[in-house]
């Protein structure tokens, strides 16, 4: 049985361990704080879409947003129609007009 003693690192290849080890832990508590972002971020209740839009005739939807209060729908003939989120009645229009 041998009992001699292991040799003794160098005091450079110590600190790189310990440099490789703290690394290895922040890339890991990195890693957990983006996946508890992510799953934070899925779980919200963002606002729905309406069930239905009822648009003036002749027109059609080009883009639509949308905040708590209210919903905006840009039609063809380059107009933005805001509903009210609670009624479901248009609010105001907005005619765009182009710089030619």
């Amino acid at each position: 049985m041998d009992e001699t003693p292991e040799p003794e690192l160098p005091a450079n290849l110590k600190f790189l361990r310990l440099l490789v080890t703290v690394l290895a832990g922040t890339m890991i508590v990195g890693l957990l704080v983006i996946i508890t972002l992510i799953v934070i971020r899925f779980r919200d209740k963002s606002t729905d879409f309406p069930e239905a839009i009822t648009l003036p005739g002749g027109t059609q939807a080009q883009a639509f947003t949308q905040t708590k209060l209210w919903y905006a729908v840009v039609t063809g003939d380059d107009r933005i129609l805001v509903f009210s989120r609670e009624t479901g009645t248009l609010v105001q229009e907005i005619e765009i007009r182009s710089e030619d």
